[in-house]
């Protein structure tokens, strides 16, 4: 080869490079919670659902994706709510089952969340993120819902962001999602994607977080992945009212409605799509509504209220 070939090598890859959209494929898993006799049967459906998520680089689980494990005991239906967290106990096998899948499939899987026993004695609502070669990441809810109080669950005291082969991701697990500060904080740390597992009683509850999230798309310009979870579970266990969705900003080059996918009502369903960052960067810079950058230029106006906040 040439040192002009060479050179016109060089300039191709540079033109290739520069026109190759950065992107990544996600997937919503919408799980049903159903009865189960073992952790292996739970670990089961599972599978069956990840299966479904082909061509995924990126999927998400719903809130308390480890709850159908309460039903592991015969008598379940005659505990009391409080004693949910006794599926900690499944942590260490709950961890090795989706360590491996995340290896097998190659795929980075936010298992939904999961009742963590702390070391101050108490438990805590923690959304793992497992890679597939081998990471481990951990975010403990920061702001939990009233009825989670029930369960003797604290609050985590972190906001983090995570990359996710070169795409920044942060989770807001469902209340969360409804505190415009903590997804402000993680679009400052560089989120684009924003996990949103959540798990919701009723109808009101579903459209509560998904009109947040929804805001949360468009007042930060990121994506949003909002996996709900599905149940028709019996007392003391809540129903769960679910329709999985990836949303976007309103704006000309996306949906009006900011809705990419979404999935079925109710049941347990897998959507796929694939999410374009270069144009959701374009968005921020070039968009007709550029909240991203306009939220922050007023900090000085904010500041003058800085006592009225809560």
């Amino acid at each position: 080869m040439t040192t002009a070939d060479s050179a016109m090598t060089d300039a191709t890859t540079r033109l290739l490079e520069d026109t190759v959209s950065r992107t990544i494929t996600v997937a919503a898993a919408q799980l049903e919670l159903r009865e189960v006799d073992s952790f292996a049967a739970w670990a089961d459906q599972v599978r069956e659902l990840l299966d479904r998520t082909t061509g995924a680089r990126l999927v998400v689980l719903p809130e308390l994706v480890t709850e159908s494990l309460f039903t592991t005991e015969p008598a379940w239906r005659d505990h009391e709510i409080s004693q949910l967290t006794r599926i900690a106990e499944h942590t260490d096998a709950y961890v090795e089952l989706f360590t491996a899948e995340a290896a097998s499939r190659d795929q980075w899987i936010l298992a939904g969340t999961h009742l963590v026993a702390t070391e101050s004695g108490g438990h805590e609502n923690v959304a793992f993120l497992f890679g597939p070669e081998g990471q481990v990441h951990r975010h403990a809810k920061t702001h939990i819902f009233p009825a989670e109080a029930d369960w003797d669950t604290g609050e985590g005291d972190e906001l983090a962001v995570y990359d996710v082969d070169g795409v920044t991701v942060g989770i807001a697990i469902c209340y969360e999602a409804e505190i415009p500060e903590v997804c402000t904080t993680l679009t400052a740390l560089g989120a684009e994607v924003l996990l949103v597992p959540s798990y919701t009683f009723t109808e009101a509850g579903f459209w509560r977080v998904r009109h947040c999230a929804a805001a949360r798309a468009i007042e930060d310009q990121v994506y949003v992945v909002h996996c709900p979870t599905v149940s028709h579970l019996d007392a003391p266990l809540a129903p769960g009212w679910a329709r999985a969705s990836v949303l976007s900003p309103c704006d000309l080059v996306f949906p009006a409605d900011g809705v990419l996918v979404e999935a079925a009502t109710n049941e347990q369903d897998a959507i796929t799509h694939v999410l374009d960052l270069d144009l959701l960067h374009e968005n921020r810079r070039s968009g007709a509504a550029t909240t991203h950058t306009d939220r922050g230029r007023r900090r000085d106006l904010y500041a003058k209220y800085a006592h009225a906040q809560l």
